[in-house]
């Protein structure tokens, strides 16, 4: 069946000529310019026949390079108009009026963009740090944890390095111990995953610390099954939520990490040099903060607000990730987890249908990945075809090394089901 264009859908959803006259503004001329206005997205596609005429909406959001194919979202992502204008909208104020009196609004906007975060991870909003990044929350925690010699911090060996070398030095310095968990290979369950840290627990465990999901594997971790096992023992959870931010529909609570990060450069889609650092609330009093400046007393009293007491900051930035929040909000958090999902399980599916001999790192079972894939291509280097991707078929992707030697496509809600099945066209191709 052929799905209606964008156009056809709106006059579909919304009829005649005020549609179309939408979507003239949504979907202007490129060499009229980039101005567009947030999609009016409806609350459900009203039905399958439609479901990628759906997300070609979404597609259309992003300024993406015409017949790119995008797949790094598991290190940097484009941001919809929406967000992009924002910013600009918010630096140019500043600029043109640098006043305290035009830059009180920002406190309003930040307030406004903290709840919004609260209730889209599912916390409360002084639980919630507005960060510059994954790297900042995980190095606050790291840092800021009260530890000394003959207590232990159990990491995942899988950790980003600021999860990873980050309590190395920390450890050299004040003398406690580091102990790496590895896990399976290639995992088949659960608790194949959970079993390993639970043997490397001990009553001197103080911190486990972990990757939701892995960034140079994919495999997703347990992690409220892994947070119940610590508090059970009064061990503080960090998790690293870098790759599961903006991808996956988050309940903090519900996970019962003590500490939880991530960037909005990524799956988030939001504005640079922004993040997020939630802390529940019972145990923000046993962190101590690395940056302490002006209105820090009334930082203190606003839980975890005392973890972004940063100085100036990028205004734009920080207000802006309300307006990603909106954004994510509008499609529907459960809906972009599906769709993430739905598009990573057809890359591997496709991948293992069509190119004989193929490996991956990534589990094939749903339950144990998100929307990173990792594969070994047969019959040639990974570095190599992920050069040859992009160069010569406009594929981005990444290309990982050591253990996980391979190459790394993330998909998200700006991929169409269309160009799964282009890069595995070429993939097959190539190799």
């Amino acid at each position: 069946m052929t799905l209606p264009n964008r156009r056809a859908f709106l006059r579909h959803m919304a009829g005649g000529a005020t549609a179309a006259a939408l979507a003239q503004s949504l979907f202007p001329d490129p060499a009229r310019g980039t101005q567009v206005a947030p999609i009016p997205l409806p609350a459900q596609p009203p039905n399958a026949a439609i479901d990628e005429a759906y997300w070609d909406l979404v597609v259309g959001q992003f300024s993406l390079r015409p017949g790119l194919i995008m797949m790094n979202a598991a290190n940097l992502c484009p941001a919809p108009y929406s967000v992009s204008q924002a910013v600009v909208r918010f630096t140019d104020s500043v600029n043109s009026d640098a006043s305290f009196q035009n830059r009180a609004k920002f406190g309003e906007l930040r307030t406004t963009a903290r709840h919004a975060l609260a209730q889209y991870v599912g916390a409360h909003p002084d639980e919630i740090a507005i960060t510059r990044n994954t790297s900042e929350g995980n190095n606050t925690i790291v840092n800021g944890l009260p530890l000394g010699p003959g207590e232990e911090v159990v990491i995942w060996d899988q950790n980003h390095p600021t999860n990873n070398v980050s309590w190395d030095v920390r450890a050299e310095r004040y003398g406690f111990r580091v102990i790496r968990v590895s896990t399976p290979p290639k995992p088949e369950s659960s608790d194949e995953l959970l079993q390993p840290f639970a043997q490397a627990i001990t009553r001197n465990t103080k911190a486990m610390a972990f990757s939701h999901v892995s960034n140079v594997s994919g495999v997703t971790l347990p992690a409220k099954a892994l947070c119940s096992l610590a508090r059970e023992r009064g061990i503080f959870t960090l998790v690293d939520g870098a790759q599961t931010f903006g991808a996956l529909s988050l309940d903090l609570h519900d996970m019962g990490c003590d500490a939880f990060t991530g960037s909005s450069h990524k799956w988030f889609v939001g504005p640079k040099e922004a993040g997020v650092l939630y802390v529940r609330s019972e145990r923000v009093p046993d962190v101590w903060p690395s940056d302490v400046g002006v209105g820090w007393d009334s930082a203190l009293e606003n839980g975890a607000q005392k973890f972004e007491n940063l100085g100036q900051r990028d205004d734009a930035a920080v207000s802006a990730m309300g307006t990603t929040t909106a954004f994510h909000e509008t499609i529907g958090r459960d809906r972009v987890e599906r769709r993430i999902r739905d598009l990573a399980n057809a890359i591997k599916q496709g991948l293992s249908a069509t190119v004989s001999g193929i490996s991956f790192h990534t589990p094939r079972d749903p339950d144990l990945s998100a929307g990173v894939v990792v594969f070994v291509p047969p019959n040639l280097q990974a570095r190599d075809l992920f050069n040859t991707l992009y160069s010569d078929h406009a594929i981005a992707g990444a290309s990982m090394g050591g253990d996980f030697t391979g190459v790394r496509l993330s998909p998200h809600i700006y991929n169409t089901m269309a160009e799964v099945d282009r890069v595995v066209e070429v993939v097959a191709e190539l190799t």
